[in-house]
């Protein structure tokens, strides 16, 4: 089949009959424009998949581009939103436009909905230049506000301060999605640390732990992936309505049937990957007897730190017989833990660690491709949402509920995904990966887990939340429990202030270019 063919089953000229010049002007800008923003989607949120595992080295810049290439790309076409609201998340009401702009109102909507396209771009671009990963979704929706400000007025927002909606629920994420993941990654790299690390063994606490660890990790990434990225795709399944019993219930990822079949999956999947991880770690050696023996002198030698600490405390708020016998056993521990020093060897730590972090690395990839999927399946409505609205609504002439998403938009979104993430996608990912905090594939897996938890949470619960903030907040998380001097805090300081600004500026620009457009076209 050669190109044109491939063109016209895609049914992109079909978009073009009927419509008048100004409206085929503006299907091509917006085109182009969609497809700026899918790139700039690829160049600034593929870092939520890939920033950790390219900076703890679980996979090289080349090897993450060509992974997350192929399961952006799986999850944009396959699974993408199929069917997009006009005006997504509630902003405003579509109908109001028609009773501001009478017959124009068509108009008005695609070019509001374009400068909001180029806006969001502009803005991602900008954030990528610097290296700041910020929210995709609130860079559009943003733009959408400041679109609605200008074309409807300020009151015509839903701002949702009084009943926690709209604007002030996507919002909030500022503060819900880093805190919360930072919490949950704290806890979760404490309780690594205590099984695995602060064992006399780590090899072999490693190997005992990784199996269900597996477990765990597949139950979760799948149940992320139906909530998350397969959103869409519950809505649309209609055939659950023709199951009776479960006809009245509303669709979606919580519809019974639907949780009953990701659960399943989960169960079977995670079962099957932790017969396979134990028949692969039985090929890891365990560390040789010096290993071994130094990682005891590890061991006693925390255990000795931790009861120095509580020696002297009884020595300085005790006095008599209490505090001088205090001090003499605090004399003696002081001599064992120099002595534990002195025999300790730098090279059997740094070999063992290693050995324990090469386990990790293939739970970080395998987490990392679940991301990706789920990532390209529900961000690629960024920027084919508006794109279908816009264009669906010029080749109506009028303005509608909802616009089916055509397959040849979802292709569009993919590749632009893929081209950005291959061209731009290293500056956010140098920023995730190196600069918040120094990450092993211990540390990388630790984060990207603690993220899809957290989303899990957020997704049942219904809080509002983003991507991009949950998996900084993690990372943030795992630097926090080895002190806060793990953590660059200057990287951070940036990272919050473009957070602030992203719906501000991109409701700035999109009243620029919407006003521009409109002296162009109407």
């Amino acid at each position: 089949m050669n190109t044109f063919a491939i063109i016209q089953t895609l049914s992109v000229f079909d978009w073009f009959t009927g419509m008048q010049p100004t409206s085929q002007i503006l299907v091509i800008i917006a085109l182009a424009f969609g497809f700026y923003m899918a790139w700039n989607i690829g160049a600034n949120d593929v870092a939520n998949a890939m920033g950790t595992s390219v900076g703890s080295g679980a996979l090289t810049l080349k090897k993450a581009i060509i992974v997350a290439a192929i399961f952006e790309f799986a999850g944009a076409y396959f699974v993408g939103s199929s069917v997009s609201n006009t005006i997504r998340k509630g902003i405003f009401d579509p109908a109001l436009i028609n009773e501001f702009y009478g017959e124009d109102g068509y108009l008005i909507l695609a070019i509001g909905m374009i400068a909001s396209l180029l806006a969001a771009g502009v803005w991602l671009q900008l954030a990528s230049y610097f290296g700041w990963p910020v929210s995709t979704t609130h860079s559009i929706v943003g733009a959408v506000v400041g679109f609605g400000c200008v074309a409807l007025g300020p009151t015509a927002i839903n701002w949702g301060i009084t009943d926690f909606s709209g604007v002030t629920a996507i919002a909030s994420s500022w503060i819900i999605s880093p805190v919360l993941a930072a919490a949950v990654s704290y806890l979760l790299f404490r309780i690594i640390l205590k099984l695995i690390f602060f064992q006399p063994n780590p090899v072999k606490a490693a190997k005992k732990v990784a199996p269900f660890l597996v477990f765990i990790t597949m139950f979760v990434m799948i149940a992320v992936t139906s909530f998350k990225g397969l959103k869409a795709f519950w809505k649309d399944a209609a055939w659950l309505e023709n199951i009776q019993y479960f006809s009245n219930h509303k669709l979606g990822p919580t519809h019974p049937v639907a949780l009953l079949i990701t659960m399943a999956f989960a169960v079977i999947t995670g079962v099957i990957g932790t017969v396979i991880t134990s028949f692969m770690i039985r090929k890891i050696e365990d560390d040789p007897v010096e290993s071994t023996q130094h990682f005891e002198s590890v061991y006693v030698k925390r255990s000795v730190d931790k009861a120095r600490k509580h020696l002297r405390r009884i020595s300085s708020n005790t006095t008599g017989t209490n505090s001088s016998e205090a001090s003499d056993l605090l004399m003696q521990l002081e001599t064992l833990s120099s002595n534990i020093e002195k025999r300790s060897d730098p090279e059997l730590t740094k070999s063992a660690l290693q050995k324990v972090e090469r386990i990790f690395v293939y739970l970080q990839i395998l987490s990392a491709c679940f991301v990706a999927f789920s990532h390209g399946a529900n961000d690629v409505a960024n920027a084919i949402g508006p794109l279908s609205a816009a264009v669906q609504t010029l080749h109506e002439g009028a303005i509608i509920a909802k616009s089916h998403v055509p397959e040849w938009a979802l292709i569009l979104g993919g590749v632009g995904i893929v081209i950005g993430l291959a061209t731009w996608g290293w500056r956010v990912m140098e920023t995730i990966g190196r600069r918040i905090t120094e990450l092993t594939p211990t540390r990388g897996f630790t984060a990207e887990f603690a993220a899809a938890i957290t989303i899990l949470i957020a997704s049942l619960a219904g809080m509002p939340i983003s991507t991009t903030h949950t998996l900084v907040g993690a990372v943030l998380g795992v630097g926090l429990a080895r002190g806060i001097g793990a953590i660059n805090l200057n990287t951070i300081r940036d990272i919050f202030a473009s957070w602030i600004i992203t719906i501000p500026a991109g409701a700035c620009l999109a009243i620029l270019f919407f006003y521009a457009l409109k002296i162009c076209f109407i």
